[in-house]
């Protein structure tokens, strides 16, 4: 709507359309008007005073049949289109395009690479590496609806010390049954005994050595730890439906990052430091950036460098995210920089896109409960089988039916429950609330979607040819929404932020299920009409879901 709005006043204004929609505003309550337009920026151009501008501007649109009646407030003109116009436009676009609304070709013939989830292999998958999967795949989808092409990258922690330890614990005191039975469950047992150990400090850094030499026995247990990992991984990703174009770990950089050290030597970047290397930044306020020890070994640092290097080699990449937890800040500023001081452009095009923390109910960190690892497979599970009680309490369904219904409710509740905050702040993990099929909830928008699409298969109307006769604040209210959805997913687009679309999403619903509570749509005077604003909230709604990573379903 501000695009088409821009376009009608562009006639009148020496502005083009964007900067027009740049100074667009909204009025503080809908009584002065849909949009109001600031003079100011006017005045030193057409050398007269902004509340002049606004007199003769109001006076020269006054006439168009955009807008129903144009008030000059002092340097303001605010602005009430016309109702009918807007209705027509609206859902004549939303009926045409479809599951098209809101897309854009901005991002057409270009790549963004997305680093996200990156889960430990041999650990359990961590709820922090969830927040890191819902936000980067759901930054995925509208990067990719604003015509870019994502490409998702699961780079694995795969590589360090630490698999070091696990290889030297297991071999101390693994069980190949458990292992086989319940691998993450039992390594991670290795791991928690592994480092109440002082003597697995010294063993960690012997056999990891190894591994980064190709030890034959470390190598076949680092094989073995690792495909248990991925296939757990899995389970998770598919309950999520979430997948990746390209799936590696740290250890793919293990022959490759030599070339990277005597690059950053050809640039006179490393310096010896107490038999280490290390890149000095601290006339940057970044301290200094270690990237290969004393005993020869590399470090995160020197495989995300090599990493950056190959994958825009690989993708020619117009931008990279990382999206990873907040608490990596300070090593994403010095990564950036190194890639800048060795000459890569492209390294301003780097951007972290970091996550706060889960917190429990209490809103203490959720890291565990009751002195046990949280297991995301379990809470998932948990998840669908809360979600099944619910579902049984409103109505009976087969097993199949209630199997189907149940995974799309707990992936709606989980995805949402995160995505409608912020992605900086912190948020509460609360799987009883996320739950809830009333207030601002994933099972909430679901049963909006569904109570929508209930109306449209009892309808025995034909939509075409529909007849306006009357339009009510309710149904505008719902119109003038429904028709700034492509200027949210754009500014979803430009802050990294899935929660604008999240909180648009309820704000929608709500929206609709005000309209729906206070006029009827079947064997109305207005059903067409309605049934198409019904049809056209859906498909918007659907949209806006799709882009947050959950599916919907026509029956609740």
């Amino acid at each position: 709507m501000k695009e088409q709005l821009s376009k009608q006043l562009s006639k009148h204004l020496p502005l083009n359309k964007q900067q027009i929609e740049n100074l667009l505003e909204a009025p503080p309550s809908s009584e002065l008007g849909d949009y109001a337009f600031p003079c100011f920026s006017l005045s030193r151009e057409l050398k007269k005073s902004p509340v002049e501008i606004a007199q003769e501007l109001a006076k020269k649109i006054q006439t168009d049949k955009f807008f129903e009646k144009v008030e000059q407030k002092g340097p303001y003109i605010n602005i009430f289109l016309n109702r009918t116009e807007i209705v027509k436009q609206t859902l004549k676009k939303i009926q045409f395009q479809k599951e098209k609304y809101g897309f854009s070709n901005d991002g057409k013939n270009k790549k963004i690479v997305i680093d996200m989830s990156s889960p430990n292999i041999a650990k359990p998958f961590g709820i922090g590496h969830l927040r890191s999967t819902i936000i980067g795949n759901s930054i995925a989808n509208i990067c990719k609806f604003q015509g870019y092409k994502p490409i998702k990258i699961n780079y694995l922690g795969d590589w360090g010390t630490p698999f070091g330890k696990i290889i030297a614990g297991y071999l101390e005191f693994g069980n190949p049954k458990k292992l086989s039975a319940e691998p993450i469950k039992h390594l991670y047992e290795i791991y928690v005994k592994t480092s109440k150990n002082e003597k697995f400090e010294e063993l960690g850094r012997e056999w990891f050595k190894k591994l980064e030499l190709g030890d034959k026995e470390a190598v076949a247990l680092w094989k073995k730890f690792k495909d248990f990992s991925i296939k757990d991984f899995n389970k998770i990703y598919s309950l999520l439906n979430v997948q990746f174009d390209a799936v590696l770990g740290e250890s793919y950089y293990n022959d490759k990052m030599e070339k990277t050290i005597r690059e950053l030597k050809s640039k006179n970047l490393l310096e010896e430091s107490q038999g280490a290397f290390v890149v000095n930044l601290e006339k940057y306020n970044l301290g200094v950036a270690l990237i290969k020890k004393s005993d020869g070994a590399t470090l995160y640092a020197t495989r995300d460098i090599t990493a950056a290097i190959d994958r825009y080699k690989k993708y020619k990449f117009e931008k990279m995210f990382y999206e990873v937890g907040a608490e990596q800040k300070y090593h994403f500023k010095q990564l950036f920089k190194i890639l800048e001081l060795l000459g890569y452009k492209w390294a301003k095009n780097c951007v972290h896109i970091d996550h706060g923390l889960y917190l429990d109910k209490d809103g203490k960190k959720f890291a565990t409960r009751k002195g046990k690892t949280i297991f995301m497979e379990d809470i998932l599970e948990e998840t669908k089988e809360l979600a099944k009680q619910e579902i049984e309490k409103r109505e009976k369904v087969s097993k199949i039916e209630l199997e189907k219904r149940s995974l799309v409710v707990a992936r709606a509740a989980i995805i949402y429950g995160d995505l409608k905050n912020y992605r900086s702040n912190d948020s509460v993990f609360d799987i009883q609330h996320f739950l809830s099929f009333e207030g601002n909830t994933g099972p909430y928008l679901l049963y909006s979607y569904a109570r929508a699409r209930s109306i449209l298969r009892k309808s025995k109307s034909s939509r075409k040819n529909y007849q306006i006769d009357k339009i009510e604040d309710l149904e505008k209210n719902l119109i003038m929404q429904l028709a700034q959805f492509p200027e949210i997913v754009s500014q979803a687009y430009k802050n990294l932020s899935p929660n604008l679309i999240a909180n648009y999403s309820f704000q929608l619903a709500q929206s609709f299920n005000e309209f729906y509570h206070a006029f009827p749509v079947l064997n109305s005077e207005q059903e067409s009409f309605r049934l198409e604003l019904v049809s056209s909230f859906s498909q918007v709604l659907k949209n806006a879901l799709n882009l947050l990573g959950i599916q919907t379903i026509e029956n609740m």
